[in-house]
């Protein structure tokens, strides 16, 4: 069995793909619900716009779970942490697959957004402390590769399932792959794996570094502007395209690709060219978001959008995410927990932004419309970051351990300015 942290050189831990393997669920359980909108819609006694509400809630309990979690957990072994999370994950899956009551499933989706966090703090930090300061970009790259091909697979997969069983399929089916990923998690995280000295002072003392905040604010938009379209591209695929409700999942297959692709192009690009990935992927994908709206009457272009919005909105993610590691020094649990809740404050304020707009007179045009004007604003502190970077910066690094600590500072030291 390979070693959780050792790897041959050039290669990623294994551990780092366990970890992957978790965050596919999770993202899963995140997106699954857009392409079992009107199913849950039409078994719970409410509209589509107020389904909707269902991803907005998950979002709205990543955005506090995941610092409260991190602080709460900080210095819990990180075995224990996924697993218990993974738990909690499996538990709101069944409450909700129980229940028929619309408030019910709601609550259930904010526990299990609770327990999402509680993971995704934790096992970014354990994949990019595995995978080095080299190759934190990479191991970025791959936990979100997780996040993307649940949408190549697992919302797919889930919305097809949804045709045949109704939604309380794909939540049974994701409660009892969370079982079993606790048990698995529980094998291949060592039990060795502990929480290092840890120092709250320290973890609050990252949040006054201003390059911090101007790395979180583009996570924040550019997911609200691709989840406002995604959230609500059903009834657009369906009602304007044209497209038939049983090839939707196609069309969702072709979005998960382009994302899987974004994510890994913008890992690899991002460690060498940062500013220059992410600001082009920022202003490809509001383009291709303006562009679903007059595009959006024709099956082929409206899939070749959807599948572009995927490509160029993910690439931005697992840039961000590591930059913010970095800026973060010594303190990047918090950190970790800040970044998954910016980019699910987009996705809260984008879904419900395009609620609103889908019930207006925009109609199906309004969640694309927000997406395109939530994506261009992923420029603005990107731009600024770029201008407040040193002109030799070519390559993210992050600090994970006390033991790489100081060769790290020595590094952002020399390639960029404080």
């Amino acid at each position: 069995m390979p070693s959780a942290s050792g790897t041959t050189p050039g290669k990623l831990p294994f551990v780092v793909w366990v970890l992957a393997a978790g965050t596919f669920l999770m993202g899963t359980t995140e997106f699954v619900v857009a392409g079992l909108l009107p199913e849950l819609a039409g078994d719970l006694g409410v509209s589509v716009s107020h389904a909707g509400l269902l991803i907005t809630a998950f979002a709205i309990g990543m955005i506090i779970g995941s610092p409260t979690m991190a602080l709460a957990t900080l210095r819990l072994p990180q075995r224990r942490t996924l697993v218990l999370a993974l738990s909690v994950f499996c538990l709101g899956h069944v409450i909700a697959a129980l229940s028929t009551s619309f408030t019910v499933v709601l609550a259930a989706r904010v526990v299990t957004a609770l327990a999402t966090g509680a993971f995704w703090s934790v096992g970014f930090v354990v994949a990019t402390t595995a995978a080095g300061p080299d190759r934190a970009t990479r191991a970025t790259g791959t936990m979100i590769g997780g996040l993307t091909l649940a949408n190549v697979v697992g919302v797919p997969v889930g919305s097809f399932a949804g045709q045949f069983t109704g939604w309380r399929g794909p939540f049974w089916a994701l409660a009892a792959l969370s079982g079993l990923a606790a048990v698995f998690i529980g094998r291949f995280i060592p039990a060795s794996e502990q929480r290092a000295e840890v120092s709250m002072r320290a973890e609050f003392r990252a949040l006054r570094q201003v390059r911090l905040w101007l790395a979180l604010a583009p996570a924040v938009f550019i997911m609200g502007g691709v989840l406002a379209a995604y959230s609500y591209v059903t009834p657009l695929l369906t009602d304007r395209a044209g497209i038939p409700e049983g090839a939707v999942p196609l069309v969702l297959i072709a979005f998960g690709i382009g994302a899987l692709g974004g994510t890994t192009t913008g890992g690899r690009l991002g460690e060498y060219r940062p500013m220059a990935t992410t600001l082009t992927a920022a202003a490809a994908t509001a383009l291709v978001l303006f562009l679903l709206i007059p595009l959006s009457t024709n099956p082929v272009t409206a899939t070749a959008l959807v599948f572009l919005m995927g490509l160029t909105g993910f690439a931005v993610n697992p840039v961000v995410t590591a930059l913010a590691m970095r800026f973060a020094g010594d303190a990047p649990t918090l950190t970790s927990a800040l970044t998954t809740s910016a980019f699910n404050t987009g996705v809260a304020a984008g879904t419900a932004i395009a609620g609103t707009a889908l019930d207006s007179s925009l109609g199906l045009t309004g969640p694309p419309l927000v997406g395109a004007v939530i994506a261009a604003l992923t420029l603005l502190p990107l731009i600024v970051l770029a201008v407040q970077s040193a002109p030799g910066t070519s390559r993210i690094v992050a600090q994970r351990s006390p033991s790489t600590r100081s060769r790290n500072e020595e590094r952002v030291h020399d390639t960029s300015h404080h």
